[in-house]
C-alpha cells in the first residue's frame, strides 16, 4: 500500500484542453412540490465540461466554509475557478452549493451532498459524462461532506446507489471526526473530539471506494494531525487504495484555493488519481 506521497505518474498529466463549457444552477432535487424555500434556493449545481470528448469522469466538488458559510458563485471560494480548471485537465467538475448551519442542522447538507452526488451519476451521460466514473471530494468542511457520501451506505441508499457508485474520493484537509459544526448544534465544545455516526472515521473499514487525502504543511490548529490519523487508521484497517499528499508552503485555505493553478501540486494529485482510478472502473 503507497500511504505517503501520491506519486504523479507522467501518463496521467493531462494534456490542458480548451476553455470548458460552464452550465449554471441546475436543480439537482427533483421533487419540487417537497422541498422548502430554502432547499429550492441552495440546492443547485454548476457543471464545467472539458471541451473535447466523451466518457470523461466527473469530479463532484463541495467548497469549504465550516458548513456555516460558502456559495459556489463567491470568488473568495474559487469553486468555478477549481471546476474550470479540472476541466481543461479533461474531468467534467460539479460544484454543489447546499445547506448551511444553522439555518439547517444535521444531517441536512449530508443528505444534500449525498443527493448532488446521485444527480451526477444518473444525469452526467446527458453531458458526456461516464457514470461510472464519478468522482466526490472537496475542501475543508467540502472534503468532510464527500467523505461521509462516500463512506456511509445509508447516506446513498434512498438514491439507489451504493458505495460502488462512487469511483473514488479526493479529499483536501476535511475534518475526519464529527465537525464542529455539528457539535457546536448540539451544545458540545468546539474542540470536544467526538466520532460518533457523523463522523468519516467512524465508518472506517478494508472495503471503502479508493481515497486520496491532502492537506497542508502550515494547515489549521489539529487539522493535519487529524488528516494523518485519518490515512494511518485506513491503513491499519487494510484499505489498499488509500494515497496521501502534504503540500508544502500552504495552510488550510490555500490548499485547497490553489488548485484553481494549472501547475499546482494537489491538483495534478487530483487528477492523476482520477485517472488511475478510471481506468478500473
Amino acid at each position: 500500500m503507497r500511504l505517503s506521497v501520491l506519486l504523479l505518474l507522467p501518463a496521467a498529466l493531462l494534456a490542458e484542453s480548451a476553455a470548458p463549457k460552464l452550465i449554471k444552477d441546475i436543480p439537482y432535487k427533483d421533487d419540487v412540490v417537497s422541498l422548502t424555500p430554502y432547499e429550492q434556493e441552495r440546492c443547485k449545481l454548476d457543471i464545467a465540461i472539458p471541451a473535447e470528448g466523451k466518457g470523461f469522469a466527473t469530479f463532484v466538488w463541495f467548497y469549504g466554509g465550516g458548513l456555516k458559510n460558502g456559495n459556489k458563485d463567491m470568488p473568495n471560494e474559487h469553486a468555478t475557478d477549481i471546476a474550470m480548471s479540472f476541466a481543461k485537465g479533461g474531468v467534467a467538475t460539479v460544484t454543489p452549493n447546499y445547506r448551511l448551519s444553522p439555518k439547517a442542522k444535521y444531517p441536512a447538507y449530508v443528505n444534500d451532498a449525498a443527493a448532488a452526488f446521485a444527480w451526477t451519476v444518473k444525469h452526467i451521460a446527458e453531458y458526456g459524462g461516464d457514470p461510472h466514473k464519478v468522482f466526490i471530494g472537496g475542501h475543508s468542511a467540502g472534503g468532510y461532506l464527500a467523505l461521509l457520501v462516500g463512506f456511509d451506505p445509508e447516506r446513498l441508499k434512498p438514491h439507489g446507489l451504493t458505495l460502488g457508485s462512487v469511483a473514488g474520493i479526493a479529499q483536501v484537509s476535511g475534518q475526519v471526526l464529527t465537525h464542529y459544526t455539528v457539535r457546536e448544534e448540539r451544545g458540545q465544545a468546539k474542540y470536544g473530539l467526538t466520532a460518533d455516526e457523523a463522523a468519516p472515521c467512524f465508518y472506517i473499514k478494508k472495503a471503502l471506494p479508493p481515497v486520496l487525502t491532502i492537506y497542508a504543511q502550515n494547515d489549521m490548529i489539529t487539522r493535519g494531525e487529524e488528516n494523518q490519523f485519518f490515512v494511518a487508521t485506513l491503513k491499519a484497517a487494510g484499505h489498499t487504495e488509500s494515497y496521501s499528499l502534504r503540500v508544502e508552503n500552504r495552510d488550510h485555505g490555500s490548499v485547497g484555493h490553489n488548485m484553481r493553478n494549472l501547475d499546482d501540486p494537489a491538483r495534478l494529485a487530483v487528477l492523476n488519481f482520477i485517472a488511475k482510478q478510471s481506468t478500473n472502473r
